[in-house]
């Protein structure tokens, strides 16, 4: 069975984290080498397509070594914070990415406020050192100084560090490190981030992040499972904020692989 890593990727608009998980996904295998693979591929709406951006959360995957790594590309504009909230309360950690010339924006303060709030331990991404007029050392002390304001402690100041060019899909410890993949973001992806918990024995508990419709299957929700099992034809008891309690039987389990369940 492979070790599971639950992460969400959180930065301002336009930053490139769409761009870096696309790379991420061609680098680990989920796209055959000749495949034609559209630019943006997390978009799949057809505004978001139109815009650029990203507005809905979108689930993905990829094996790396006996690790299955849960991507889920949340949005960076301010108008879909609430989206971000509802995330970050599903993963194990963050990866926050950071434009290497525009360094924080005021989108990045509050998604990483909230990741902060939650206790999780953010690896930081200094994206777009391609650029020519990148400054990267200065936005790590930019960084280091919002985690800062916001009270992180002692162990979300110690984030680890990645200097990346998700359009040239590579990744880096060090700035003079020589690279041509994403491999440095695997391992410290593998290495830094604690692998999701949970007890099969206890009794069928799921948190529910995103519910859409289907015409043939009824009502699909996705989300992480915190403890014990379920198998197709059980039915589950859907606990409500207001209290309220329905039942549903269970009539078929998906799982992400790639982009695809």
């Amino acid at each position: 069975m492979k070790k599971i890593k639950n992460i969400a990727i959180i930065a301002h608009v336009d930053h490139g984290k769409t761009t870096l998980v696309d790379a991420a996904l061609k680098q680990s295998g989920v796209f055959r080498e000749s495949q034609h693979v559209v630019e943006r591929v997390m978009d799949s709406n057809d505004i978001e397509r139109e815009r650029g951006i990203t507005i809905f959360s979108k689930n993905a995957s990829l094996t790396y070594k006996d690790y299955k790594i849960n991507l889920v590309d949340t949005p960076g504009h301010a108008d879909f914070g609430g989206e971000v909230q509802r995330i970050m309360k599903m993963v194990d950690c963050v990866l926050l990415l950071v434009d290497a010339f525009e360094g924080p924006m005021p989108q990045t303060k509050y998604v990483l406020k909230k990741s902060l709030e939650l206790g999780l331990n953010p690896i930081v991404i200094i994206n777009k050192i391609d650029r020519p007029n990148s400054r990267p050392a200065d936005v790590l002390d930019m960084v280091f100084d919002l985690f800062c304001d916001l009270n992180a402690n002692d162990t979300q100041l110690d984030f680890p560090v990645i200097y990346a060019s998700g359009k040239d899909g590579i990744a880096k410890f060090e700035l003079e490190d020589d690279s041509d993949d994403l491999v440095p973001l695997f391992e410290t992806i593998i290495n830094k981030v604690k692998d999701s918990e949970g007890d099969e024995d206890e009794p069928f508990q799921m948190l529910i992040s995103a519910i859409e419709y289907d015409n043939y299957l009824g009502k699909i929700g996705t989300g992480k499972i915190s403890n014990g099992t379920v198998s197709q034809g059980e039915e589950v008891v859907l606990l409500k904020r207001n209290g309220e309690r329905l039942l549903y039987r269970i009539s078929k389990i998906f799982q992400y692989e790639g982009l695809k369940k």
